[in-house]
């Protein structure tokens, strides 16, 4: 009999540790994004790298060119992508409560503020070309062109995973997991825009 008890004990304290244990679990689809999400953090890393060593190189040069950038446009940009990180945040929020609509609601709203961000982006650069700003013209330029220009791929490349989870949570079907992967990427390309901002426009 005490041995029974004894066995029932550890058992149910094997059951506690595995239970404690499960919040610091990580799937493998997961753990993958955390790589990715590491290798363009060293993307960017690099582009910020390289640019901050041609800002202080050349100082008097750029700071006078960064004055032909419209930062009331970008500051409105800024204002965008934070608000569909907010979005993004009650999308998985909802997701992960299995509540489609909702989800859908949100993620259809994140998609919109994306959107919104790219269309100012393109005004802003047909404004330039216009007026003969190119990336050629000179390395703040190139710079500029090649930061923003990365950073608008990349969220267009993250409106394509937010459309096919938001499709599939208009049909009813939630998956918590995969929009939080989906708001992971989401998030990490509106924090690039964080450094961005300043550093080309205010700076």
């Amino acid at each position: 009999m005490d041995a029974a008890v004894a066995e029932a004990h550890v058992a149910a304290l094997q059951g506690e540790d595995a239970h404690a244990a499960e919040p610091f679990r990580m799937s493998a689809v997961k753990f993958a994004m955390w790589l990715f999400l590491a290798s363009e953090v060293m993307f960017f890393a690099g582009l910020l790298g390289s640019y901050l060593v041609l800002r202080f190189s050349h100082a008097n040069q750029f700071s006078e060119e960064a004055l032909a950038l419209n930062w009331p446009l970008a500051t409105l940009n800024t204002v965008v992508l934070i608000g569909s990180s907010l979005t993004m945040a009650l999308a998985v929020s909802a997701a992960q409560a299995g509540q489609a609509p909702r989800t859908a609601r949100f993620l259809g709203f994140t998609f919109v503020l994306g959107v919104v961000f790219l269309v100012v982006k393109a005004i802003e650069y047909s404004t330039k070309i216009h007026h003969g700003i190119v990336p050629s013209m000179s390395l703040f330029y190139a710079s500029y062109f090649t930061m923003t220009g990365c950073h608008a791929l990349h969220l267009i490349g993250g409106l394509v995973p937010v459309t096919v989870v938001g499709l599939r949570a208009l049909r009813g079907r939630v998956d918590g997991g995969k929009v939080e992967l989906v708001g992971l990427y989401w998030h990490f390309v509106d924090l690039v825009w964080i450094f961005l901002f300043p550093l080309l426009y205010l700076i």
